[in-house]
């Protein structure tokens, strides 16, 4: 437990708390909570109520499950922080697949973010994303190459995206595709909460030789609001071994191969 006083909390921040728990546990109790915050369960049953508003969790009987919405009502800086050591792990094992003069296609992502940071030791790269802060990230490289997507743009996850988008994207073509995800399942495939890059996320699927799925532990039989592809259209899964193994264990029945980190 952190040295902050987490009885003193304000209602917001303890708010916060609980989407952050809710975010990396999949569910909460209210007792728990009401240990963990030294407040009542009335209390906190009120938070899951008024939090349930915003649609970020469900109500169910002794607490409150993740509707998923809650890890994208964070700010870019707070999702970097979540599962960041998983995220890293998954970024190492990545970047190990990568070659010196490798064309890489990047989407938008805190994964893929941790990823470019740990290719930085790479020579010749060239990356194409559709990414502002992957962009910004390797800039500060000077051995990458970096292709700017242009098109809309969206400013709080940081992607272009639309007509324009596409097709640039269709001028190019990749060796590798690194590709984040909101969930991977054997019933829904690959998805995503950001319907504007489906389309763009597909594209890139198109251009490339192979198609390298990262996501952490929790996006593992979880399904976002759009279908970027199906299971086929994945040639490696990286992901962390406490992922959900009875969902992994489906997945390879597919063919897939996975890497578990």
């Amino acid at each position: 437990m952190p040295d902050l006083k987490i009885n003193d909390m304000s209602v917001d921040d303890r708010r916060k708390k609980i989407l952050e728990l809710l975010n990396r546990e999949g569910k909460v109790k209210v007792v728990d909570l009401s240990r963990l915050f030294g407040i009542s369960e009335v209390t906190i049953r009120n938070d899951l109520s008024e939090l349930e508003n915003t649609g970020v969790l469900e109500r169910v009987h002794g607490g409150a499950v993740s509707t998923g919405k809650a890890y994208y009502n964070m700010s870019f800086h707070d999702r970097m922080k979540t599962n960041e050591d998983e995220k890293r792990k998954i970024a190492i094992e990545v970047a190990s697949l990568i070659s010196d003069g490798d064309t890489v296609m990047i989407n938008s992502g805190t994964t893929t973010l941790f990823t470019v940071q740990e290719l930085k030791g790479l020579k010749n790269l060239t990356i194409v994303t559709n990414s502002l802060s992957v962009a910004e990230e390797i800039g500060h490289f000077s051995n990458i190459h970096v292709i700017l997507l242009g098109g809309n743009f969206n400013p709080q996850y940081q992607f272009t995206y639309g007509d324009d988008t596409i097709n640039q994207l269709k001028r190019y073509k990749a060796d590798k595709l690194i590709l984040a995800a909101d969930g991977v399942s054997v019933e829904e495939g690959i998805t995503t909460y950001h319907h504007l890059e489906v389309e763009v996320n597909r594209q890139m699927i198109a251009r490339v030789n192979k198609t390298i799925v990262v996501v952490d532990y929790t996006k593992i039989g979880r399904a976002g609001f759009a279908r970027i592809d199906s299971l086929d259209s994945i040639d490696l899964l990286v992901s962390n071994q406490n992922s959900n193994q009875n969902e992994i264990a489906l997945i390879r029945e597919k063919g897939i191969e996975i890497r578990l980190v």
